[in-house]
């Protein structure tokens, strides 16, 4: 089984305007559109999409997250949430006119009681499983959670695939667990070491430190200019954009991650991995939503 944890999912209010957004004035919208999800809750969808049966974990509050536990159970994925007992899960405002404003919430409070509940999901994990982190630690939970998680997995023995999808020292420091794979995108990893990345070769440079600190394979994102892999046998895969409008940026790292774990799950090799990531990534930034899996194996086709 696949699980991917989201500790403070929410419901996107996306909001159209035809003229400039006008601070301390009434505004009007053209067009209003809700998103349900997070970025746990996103690479569930892309895996469901893909026929990859998997279950979603994290924290839901309120009538909002009834809402989004319900869109979860719509899509077909196991919807395995901890209910909190005060608080609603977050309503983020995006706002699209000339410029694009975002306003995100906090989100509910998560007591230790919940976060334990959290953990007893987690230990039910098996050595044949994968888990998914994916995004940045909400205020309201301890800054070392993901270290936490990985700790009580290697404790325990288990064996399973992990990956993590954060940035900086959330990421770092969860390296010496030895995650399955981390995907940073090229800019975040020049951050990490304080350098300006300029080309494939300092890109590799760079992902093969996070390997001396013990990531097992490197995804590198890189926007338009495709993507590239380092494998923990040290081979390097480099893989192009396929050609289409780009629509939406909303959740394309997301797919990316659910196509690599989707591609390497029914083949094994890495280079299709890359490829299925490649296009799910694709597909999504050509979308208005997150792509459909029929869109995803048609674009893999092109790669």
């Amino acid at each position: 089984m696949i699980y991917t944890v989201t500790f403070n999912p929410a419901i996107d209010y996306v909001v159209h305007m035809s003229d400039e957004l006008k601070p301390g004035m009434t505004n009007r919208t053209t067009k209003e559109e809700c998103y349900f999800g997070g970025k746990g809750i996103n690479v569930s969808t892309i895996l469901m999409n893909l026929g990859i049966e998997n279950t979603a974990l994290g924290f839901v509050a309120g009538f909002t997250g009834d809402a989004i536990e319900q869109s979860v159970k719509g899509k077909g994925i196991i919807a395995d949430f901890i209910h909190l007992k005060e608080g609603i899960s977050r309503i983020n405002v995006k706002i699209k006119s000339d410029e694009e404003t975002e306003v995100n919430a906090q989100g509910p409070a998560i007591s230790q009681e919940a976060l334990d509940e959290l953990f007893t999901k987690i230990d039910r994990i098996q050595n044949d499983d994968t888990l998914i982190l994916a995004g940045s630690i909400p205020n309201t939970l301890p800054s070392d959670i993901y270290e936490r998680i990985l700790s009580r997995l290697e404790s325990q023995g288990k064996k399973a695939l992990v990956v993590v999808d954060a940035t900086k020292d959330l990421l770092k420091k969860v390296l010496k667990y030895h995650p399955f794979l981390i995907k940073p995108n090229n800019h975040e990893l020049g951050e990490m070491f304080d350098v300006v990345l300029t080309s494939d070769d300092e890109i590799e440079l760079y992902a093969k430190k996070l390997q001396e600190m013990g990531a097992r394979n490197v995804l590198i994102s890189m926007a338009g200019d495709g993507s590239m892999l380092i494998t923990e046998d040290g081979q390097r895969f480099r893989l192009g954009v396929p050609k289409g409008k780009v629509k939406n940026s909303v959740g394309a790292g997301d797919s990316m991650v659910a196509g690599f774990i989707a591609g390497y799950m029914e083949s094994g090799n890495y280079e299709t991995a890359l490829k299925m990531g490649t296009a799910s990534g694709s597909a999504t930034a050509f979308s208005d939503d997150l792509a459909s899996g029929e869109a995803i194996r048609d674009l893999y086709k092109t790669l």
